[in-house]
């Protein structure tokens, strides 16, 4: 990736390939991403004074009366758009929102997620974190249309994702996003691209732009791409697992060579966290109605909340230590799904994590038997606990935390509380063609 570009570097970069047109981006609450286009001519006094904007139709923003908003563009993001290339392209940048006086908007998940970074950094520690974003290719948003039949790593005639993965996968790299591995899901026509892992604030702005990506990338091949969660019935949804680690320094904190996982005492603690408060978190890593469809035993998303090294089951996964590997070493959270906003879950997440490390969380016993054979009694017995199994019942545990209030800020929870119980309402009353199906010829 080189230095972060400086205001001088986008400036020049501007005008040596008279770049036509620059897209500001920012995220609102939810997680989908705002954009609104300057000419060249606007964008030394963007950086100067900022770009002024109602923030009232911004979901989780502002009211009516207090909607002046600031975008303050960040040059170390600029880029050009590979599918707006060439002479008279577009380029993008990613915002800061502020309000007019200066100060950070509190609702700018941006914002939120800076904050919990800052926490760390004042502990000695940088998060770096790598996501596996798994989505669906469809012949249009109409329908759920598959484009092949395909299973797990298949190929060729069963994997009709091949060609759309490999330009996506060029259009990333043309931005300098790193990527790792790519292949067809276990479900027909899903798929899935893993990005290298890098620090949490950059890897957020990495994700927003990976979906973005993965659709216009769709959309040329005529197709439409949806990171829907559980967009049809009988087969796996979408996940997005989170690898995720500590470093002080140059010295990955989470390792230790004396330990038995391999694992330090620092990321122990860091994992009880992450299961001490991932009720509370739901609401943010999978802040979809549909999210706890994907959510239910016998489809490999995990519901019981607890760890392991070899089992898949397992809500947290520490991978097996492999020698000379030591930055490797890191923890997987598999129950975060690609629909949410990569701002606030990656905020809770290490939120949690520090949370677990201040007061020295003692890790529990590894679950070692694959959890869904397990009975409820040897459940409880084994104290392994289960996720909210809809958005109300996470939505309560999301209401009643401190700690999720003391992470997000109470701007961003209150706007949640309000827009999920509405979303919740809508569904509830709700009459679904399964009800219909079911009841209306017998009833």
């Amino acid at each position: 990736m080189g230095e972060r570009l400086t205001k001088e570097d986008v400036l020049r970069i501007v005008e040596d390939k008279q770049i036509r047109f620059i897209r500001l981006w920012f995220t609102d609450v939810l997680g989908f991403l705002k954009s609104f286009a300057i000419t060249p001519a606007e964008l030394e006094g963007a950086f100067e004074e900022g770009m002024g904007f109602d923030g009232s139709s911004i979901e989780g923003f502002a009211r009516i009366q207090e909607s002046d908003m600031v975008a303050w563009p960040d040059p170390g993001t600029f880029t050009l758009l590979p599918w707006r290339a060439g002479a008279g392209g577009t380029a993008r940048m990613f915002c800061d929102i502020k309000l007019p006086d200066g100060t950070p908007f509190s609702g700018d998940p941006r914002y939120v997620l800076r904050k919990v970074v800052e926490k760390a950094q004042g502990m000695g520690y940088t998060m770096y974190v790598g996501p596996e974003l798994e989505f669906f290719y469809f012949r249009d948003s109409c329908g759920t249309e598959v484009l092949d039949h395909g299973g797990y790593f298949d190929l060729t005639t069963l994997d009709a994702g091949s060609d759309l993965r490999r330009d996506t996968i060029n259009a990333l790299q043309a931005m300098g996003i790193q990527v790792e591995y790519s292949h067809h899901e276990v479900a027909p026509s899903q798929h899935e691209i893993d990005l290298r892992y890098k620090d949490v604030l950059t890897m957020a702005d990495q994700v927003m732009t990976y979906r973005l990506t993965v659709k216009e990338i769709a959309a040329a091949h005529g197709v439409y791409a949806t990171f829907m969660p559980k967009p049809m019935f009988g087969v796996n949804g979408s996940g997005m697992h989170v690898h995720q680690s500590l470093f002080k320094g140059d010295r990955n904190a989470f390792f230790d060579p004396n330990d038995e996982c391999h694992l330090s005492a620092v990321g122990k603690s860091y994992v009880a966290g992450l299961l001490a408060h991932i009720k509370e978190i739901a609401l943010v890593t999978n802040q979809w109605v549909n999210s706890y469809k994907r959510l239910v035993p016998g489809y490999e998303a995990p519901v019981y909340i607890c760890w392991s090294r070899r089992n898949r089951s397992a809500m947290v996964r520490v991978p097996l230590y492999k020698p000379g590997k030591e930055a490797a070493t890191r923890v997987e959270l598999r129950n975060p799904d690609p629909a949410c906003n990569p701002y606030l879950a990656f905020a809770a997440m290490l939120a949690a994590g520090l949370d677990g490390i201040e007061k020295g969380l003692e890790l529990p016993p590894e679950a070692a038997n694959n959890i869904y054979e397990m009975t409820a009694a040897e459940r409880a017995e084994a104290g392994i606990d289960s996720l909210p199994e809809d958005l109300y019942q996470a939505l309560q545990e999301f209401e009643k935390s401190t700690f999720v209030r003391e992470a997000l800020g109470d701007h961003v929870c209150d706007y949640l509380i309000r827009n999920k119980r509405q979303e919740w309402n809508d569904y509830k009353a709700l009459v679904t063609p399964y009800e219909v199906d079911r009841y209306l010829s017998i009833l």
